[in-house]
C-alpha cells in the first residue's frame, strides 16, 4: 500500500483569478459576492488537481478577512474546509498536528510596500513595511517559515506574477501559477477563469509528487520589524510583551521560534488595527 497524502491549502483572496480592488475582496460588496465564486474556482481546481496528482485527503483553511469567502457548496466533494476567525495559527491553521504532508499557498500576494495586485501583509494598509530577520518580507514569506518548523513544505504558490517571484525565493521548488499580471496596486492583466482553473489544476497534479514531510527547521531566533504608516500605531503596539520601538514609526521584536514570532505578529496587528481611526488612519 502507498502512503497516506495529505494536502493543507491556505486560501487567499487577494491573490485569485479577476481580483483587482479593494471592492473585490472587502465582505458584504457586491463585487465581493461576484469574486467569491472566482476564488472557489481558484481553490477547487488546486483540490481537483491535488486529486488528480494522488492525495488521499485536502484540507482548505479559510484564510481571507472574515475567513468566510469561499462558497462551500461548489467545491469537490472530497474536501474539507476550515472556515472562521480566531484560529490559532491563523492562515496556516491545521498545519501543526503532524498530519499534514505539504501546503498550498492559493490566492496569496505580495508584501505591504512593494510592487503587487493588492500588496499589503496582514492589514490591508496601515502597516508599510514587514522584515523577517532583515528580509523584507510576505505573508507568503511569514507562513513558509512557520510550516517549515512543523515539517511540511510549500509545494503550489498561485497569485499574480509577482507574487510567484516572490515564492521563488521562498519556496523555489513550489510549483507557481500567474493568474493575473501585474499594472498597478488596483489593475492588472487578468486570465479567464477557465484558463486559471486549467492551469492551477495542472500545477496542483505535479506539486502532488513534491508533497514529502522533511525534518522540522529551526531556524530560530526571528526578529520581526514593522513598519507603520503614524507614528501612534507603532507606539500602540509597543504594549504587547517584548515589542519595543526600533526607529521612527518602527517596532521590533524577537522570538525563539516562528510558531511565537506569528502568534505576536497577529497580536501586534489585532492591537494596532485597534488604534486606527476613520480617515486618519
Amino acid at each position: 500500500m502507498g502512503r497516506f497524502l495529505k494536502i493543507l491549502i491556505s486560501a487567499d483572496m487577494e491573490g485569485a483569478t479577476g481580483v483587482t480592488w479593494p471592492a473585490d475582496v472587502l465582505p458584504g460588496t457586491p463585487q465581493w459576492e461576484r469574486c467569491r465564486a472566482l476564488f472557489t474556482s481558484d481553490v477547487n481546481a488546486a483540490v481537483l488537481g491535488f486529486y488528480d496528482g494522488g492525495a488521499d485527503e485536502v484540507l482548505i483553511n479559510e484564510a481571507h478577512w472574515s475567513m468566510r469567502n469561499l462558497l462551500l457548496e461548489r467545491l469537490d466533494s472530497r474536501a474539507q474546509m476550515l472556515t472562521g476567525r480566531h484560529k490559532s495559527l491563523s492562515m496556516v491553521e491545521g498545519v501543526q498536528h503532524g498530519d499534514v504532508d505539504a501546503i498550498a499557498f492559493v490566492g496569496y500576494h505580495t508584501a505591504a510596500g512593494t510592487e503587487g495586485v493588492l500588496a499589503h501583509t496582514y492589514l490591508a494598509n496601515s502597516i508599510t513595511g514587514v522584515w523577517l530577520n532583515g528580509k523584507r518580507a510576505s505573508e507568503g514569506l511569514l507562513n513558509a517559515h512557520v510550516v517549515a518548523e512543523y515539517g511540511v513544505p510549500v509545494v503550489l504558490v498561485t497569485g499574480d506574477d509577482l507574487t510567484c517571484v516572490d515564492a521563488d525565493g521562498y519556496a523555489p521548488a513550489a510549483r507557481k501559477v500567474a493568474v493575473k499580471d501585474h499594472v498597478s496596486r488596483y489593475a492588472a492583466v487578468c486570465r479567464t477563469p477557465e484558463r486559471t482553473a486549467a492551469d492551477i489544476r495542472s500545477a496542483a497534479k505535479e506539486a502532488a509528487a513534491l508533497a514529502h514531510r522533511h525534518e522540522p527547521v529551526d531556524g530560530g531566533p526571528f526578529t520581526v520589524d514593522l513598519e507603520f504608516d503614524a507614528a501612534h500605531l507603532a507606539d500602540a503596539s509597543t504594549v504587547v510583551p517584548g515589542v519595543a520601538p526600533s526607529g521612527e514609526r518602527r517596532v521590533s521584536y524577537t522570538s525563539p521560534t516562528m510558531y511565537e514570532a506569528i502568534r505576536t505578529f497577529k497580536a501586534v496587528t489585532t492591537i494596532a488595527s485597534s488604534a486606527v481611526e476613520e480617515q486618519y488612519g
